[in-house]
């Protein structure tokens, strides 16, 4: 008796890859449903099972935590089916990386989380979207893919959840993981992996984390609101009465995308000092699509009280730092979740 085929839930969310034309703009985003999306697969069918839900339809542009603790809430519920071997979200890819991580840090399960998407709508000569749709289902229903955590497959290469960016607005090949490198590629139903499965998240000393049965040190179930964490972009001749607006509208935290280093000017430094001993945490990162930030490297972060999120990006560290206020503002601990990364 032949075994059954691998089970699969596909989970859309919109995005270019449900992109069509409309009058007006050359395609609107999340126009198709993830029927659509499927349709377009010839012989999927023979080698997996799939189970289809369409969790939103907005461009990724317009994701919202509203929708991220629907899904995460709903992959949970799908990880504990013991019949679904793997689970593939489609998405836009502006925010793709975001939506990966966060769920990432949230969801516990071993069982394969692969976003994908595509950078031409699903009417343009020359699509991306069903190669990519492919090669995801495929890594998500491989036995290799268990507890890697959550992954981005584009392009035939599978990305870790923690490195992953959108490098280019409109290439192709417009994702990477500048730092760390991708975890493997794909291509015709074959996996291969470079590496055994990395630790998965981050480590939180003396920090309670709520229930430990779910594997993740940030349960979604305890989550109820996302902590203010705004992203301070850095440029020459910054505006110092912007900077207090933005400070003085009582934010619990915010990252610095910083210049090089992580750096800013020395009135900008300044007043974040003095926003950080106020009680809002600031983590230094940089505005640069590849380095690291080093601790105490061109800025005494100890004597200003300041993280520094090493090589997360920006929009990474500002969804982990959102997570871990939650839970701490003791600076200290924070720079060690950042660090055990």
């Amino acid at each position: 008796m032949l075994s059954p085929l691998p089970r699969v839930a596909v989970l859309a969310t919109g995005g270019t890859i449900a992109g069509a034309c409309v009058a007006g703009v050359s395609y609107q985003a999340g126009i198709l449903n993830v029927n659509d999306l499927l349709g377009v697969l010839p012989g999927a069918q023979d080698w997996v099972s799939l189970h289809a839900e369409q969790v939103a339809n907005v461009g990724s542009q317009d994701i919202s935590a509203a929708i991220w603790f629907d899904l995460a809430l709903r992959l949970q519920e799908l990880a504990a089916d013991q019949a679904v071997q793997g689970c593939v979200i489609t998405h836009g890819t502006d925010t793709m990386e975001e939506t990966a991580w966060l769920l990432h840090l949230v969801l516990g399960s071993a069982t394969p989380v692969v976003l994908t998407g595509a950078m031409r709508p699903a009417d343009a000569f020359g699509a991306d979207g069903p190669a990519n749709l492919y090669d995801a289902l495929a890594v998500a229903s491989d036995p290799q893919s268990q507890g890697r955590g959550v992954m981005v497959v584009m392009d035939g290469r599978i990305h870790g959840a923690r490195d992953v960016q959108k490098m280019s607005a409109g290439e192709l090949g417009a994702f990477a993981s500048p730092n760390r490198g991708v975890l493997g590629s794909v291509s015709r139903r074959q996996v291969v992996f470079h590496s055994s499965p990395a630790p998965k998240l981050p480590q939180l000393p003396d920090i309670s984390s709520g229930s430990s049965s779910a594997g993740s040190c940030f349960p979604i179930h305890a989550i109820q609101t996302m902590a203010r964490v705004p992203v301070l972009y850095v440029h020459g001749d910054m505006d110092l009465p912007t900077l207090d607006a933005v400070l003085d509208a009582g934010q619990d935290g915010v990252v610095v995308a910083g210049v090089g280093h992580g750096n800013a000017s020395q009135a900008v430094l300044d007043r974040l000092e003095r926003a950080a001993a106020e009680g809002c945490v600031v983590v230094r990162s940089t505005r640069t699509s590849k380095g690291r930030v080093w601790r105490n490297g061109e800025v005494d972060d100890d004597a200003r009280g300041f993280v520094v999120a090493n090589d997360l990006n920006p929009a990474k560290a500002r969804l982990l730092l959102a997570l871990l206020l939650q839970q701490t503002r003791d600076v200290s601990q924070i720079q060690a979740a950042f660090n055990s990364l």
